[in-house]
């Protein structure tokens, strides 16, 4: 999935219908790689796998992340 996809614009958490952030393997910034394409939601603290292009964004594809991992999501995703 591409950072500039519009699909990114209108795809929301299952859960409490917010945003959700790309976690891409390719980190421009040279932050820690992430193992797989995912999307993230900060507030609730969950990952949602994308497999093979597709986004799994049903409540029980969504896994919690832990506190220390949280942490270095965020500063991926800030500006």
């Amino acid at each position: 999935m591409n950072p500039d996809d519009p699909l990114l614009k209108i795809l929301a958490c299952p859960l409490d219908k917010g945003p959700l952030h790309l976690l891409s393997p390719a980190d421009p910034l040279g932050a820690e790689p992430v193992l797989e394409e995912a999307l993230y939601n900060p507030r609730l603290r969950r990952r949602y796998p994308i497999v093979d292009g597709v986004p799994q964004l049903l409540p029980s594809s969504g896994e919690q992340v832990p506190e220390d991992e949280h942490e270095r999501l965020l500063k991926r995703i800030s500006p």
